[in-house]
């Protein structure tokens, strides 16, 4: 019995959970001191792809010049978009009571909550978030991964998509990597099950 039995029964029961695969983008690897540039999600249950949401965002300071490199996100992209406090609402009621899924989703979970935290202490802010912290249920792929696919060399996203043939069309960009956290968790289940 694995640690992830839950996921497949919630998946593939007739009644089916709904999930949201997420990722984002940051200025930097701290969330005390960088910020969310972008974030994607696919909304998904058994039946396929339910919805996307994809936006940049203002992080009210200079991208980092190693996060640039990774992601290709650049100020000038930035310049014009809203700043988080204007998308985390729009972003909560797109996953709803739905299950995240992340691949490493201590890093996109601790940003988000780290945002929360700060819109839920500061009444000064454009928006009040409702609660300081994600109160969903969430997915690690990266370690479902590990128990789907033990004794990989890596279980980077972008190297378990080309283990399973999985068609990664714009690495590290949050809307792409999203689909393909989705389709790394479909595999996960399918690949558990048969076993």
């Amino acid at each position: 019995m694995g640690t992830y039995d839950w996921v497949a029964e919630a998946l593939l029961s007739p009644e089916g959970s709904t999930f949201t695969a997420f990722d984002i983008e940051t200025t930097g690897l701290d969330p005390k001191i960088h910020r969310i540039v972008e974030i994607g999600a696919v909304k998904f249950d058994r039946r396929g792809v339910i919805g996307r949401f994809s936006t940049l965002i203002n992080p009210g300071l200079p991208m980092n010049p190693e996060a640039s490199a990774v992601n290709g996100i650049t100020d000038e992209q930035l310049a014009d978009k809203p700043p988080v406090e204007r998308v985390l609402p729009d972003f909560l009621r797109f996953v709803g009571s739905s299950i995240l899924v992340a691949h490493n989703a201590n890093f996109d979970c601790s940003f988000i909550n780290a945002t929360l935290k700060t819109c839920y202490s500061d009444g000064g802010l454009l928006w009040q978030a409702p609660f300081p912290a994600l109160p969903n249920k969430i997915v690690d792929t990266l370690s479902f991964a590990k128990e789907a696919f033990p004794g990989r060399p890596n279980y980077k996203l972008q190297n378990l998509a080309a283990f399973l043939d999985l068609d990664s069309k714009n690495a590290h960009r949050a809307e792409d990597d999203a689909r393909l956290c989705m389709e790394l968790l479909l595999q996960c289940v399918r690949h558990t099950q048969e076993k």
